[in-house]
């Protein structure tokens, strides 16, 4: 596996990626997983309750190899270091979803849907060494999401919209508030901050 990359220079607070997203697709998909009564068991509740408040939960996607049939809560939480990561039985009903995973060309460690439920927030808080300056990037592509949600990094709105492509730097201060009447829905994922990730986020995408 490619080697995470150094990285010396001041690191952006969040960038939009290029990434061809079918929104319409991906929406039917997260549709049909809501709808499913043995995928809807694997929804759990967000385990660091002291840094929310209201309903946030997580359907994981990927895990490590070690946790494939364990709770679900292991399977979307599982911070031991490894690289042996794996799809979940659930990944092979939504080739939407793939698709983006398919044009990542980095290493994908954990993925999972994470719904933020109306009126519900996230408190300020940091993933400590959570960034490509640590070699690692979260990144994340808002399926479900409105005017009326605000996610804030180290101060500063990010201007997400459903069907792109975000990466942000979770080692400094974020927080979400979901002001709105519906539920926020993102697809998470967690990679390896190789050469081609640092450049997707380095070159980023202007926005509209």
């Amino acid at each position: 596996m490619e080697n995470p990359v150094a990285v010396s220079s001041p690191e952006v607070s969040f960038a939009r990626l290029a990434c061809v997203i079918r929104l319409t697709a991906l929406q039917a998909e997260v549709e049909s997983l809501l709808h499913l009564s043995q995928v809807a068991e694997t929804w759990v509740d967000h385990v660091n309750k002291n840094d929310y408040r209201g309903g946030w939960d997580v359907l994981p996607l990927r895990c490590q190899r070690q946790h494939l049939s364990a709770h679900p809560i292991l399977q979307g939480f599982a911070i031991a270091n490894g690289d042996d990561w794996e799809n979940l039985p659930v990944l092979d009903q939504c080739p939407a979803i793939a698709a983006i995973f398919n044009q990542l060309q980095c290493p994908i460690k954990a993925a999972r849907l994470m719904r933020l439920k109306a009126g519900a927030e996230i408190k300020p808080h940091r993933d400590q060494g959570l960034s490509i300056a640590y070699g690692e990037a979260r990144l994340h592509v808002p399926i479900y999401t409105s005017a009326d949600v605000s996610f804030i990094v180290d101060n500063k709105i990010v201007p997400m919209d459903a069907g792109e492509l975000w990466y942000f730097n979770a080692d400094q201060t974020h927080e979400v508030y979901n002001y709105g009447s519906e539920d926020r829905i993102n697809l998470v994922i967690d990679c390896v901050a190789n050469n081609w990730l640092c450049n997707a986020i380095a070159t980023g995408v202007p926005n509209a």
